[in-house]
């Protein structure tokens, strides 16, 4: 009788921990060093110094080709940014900032009367409607909820992260 009640309850436990999946992980390996966003190959990688941690396929801003240049224009920046801010309210799930426009991003905006626009984050999915199509955000990366949920819990602020083409 007792190892039967001990079985139902192991059994109980687990069922509920595996119900308790939160969006908020932990983490505790090795340090990520870096982000690596492969733009042409619509991937994300999270990297220990040289070593590849996780890899993901990601979705980019609606206009992919070439960098970021001004507010609306649906494109992903590229060059070397941080990771400056955490979301956990955010409208795509979770979200990290990317501490894009840097000086020279706001210098060439400017030079063409333009502003360079601003909030670019790895994010989500959003809550309010699914996309239909690949590169649908208006700028940011995104991957799927349960990706960031981990990407999430392992990149701390002040991680650079590089996009390139």
């Amino acid at each position: 009788m007792k190892r039967r009640t001990f079985t139902l309850g192991a059994a109980a436990s687990l069922a509920l921990a595996g119900c308790s999946s939160g969006k908020f992980r932990s983490y505790r390996g090795p340090e990520v060093t870096s982000v690596v966003v492969n733009k042409g190959a619509r991937s994300l990688y999270l990297l220990h110094h040289s070593e590849i941690l996780e890899g993901y396929r990601v979705d980019l801003g609606f206009a992919p080709q070439g960098h970021k240049s001004a507010e609306g224009d649906g494109r992903t920046p590229e060059g070397t940014y941080l990771i400056n801010r955490r979301n956990p309210n955010s409208d795509f799930h979770l979200s990290l900032g990317i501490s894009y426009p840097n000086a020279q991003d706001v210098a060439r905006a400017r030079a063409m009367g333009k502003s360079p626009g601003g909030d670019i984050f790895i994010h989500g999915q959003p809550l309010a409607f699914r996309p239909k199509r690949p590169d649908w955000t208006a700028g940011c990366i995104a991957v799927k909820d349960r990706e960031i949920e981990t990407i999430y819990a392992m990149v701390r602020n002040g991680t650079p992260i590089t996009l390139r083409a």
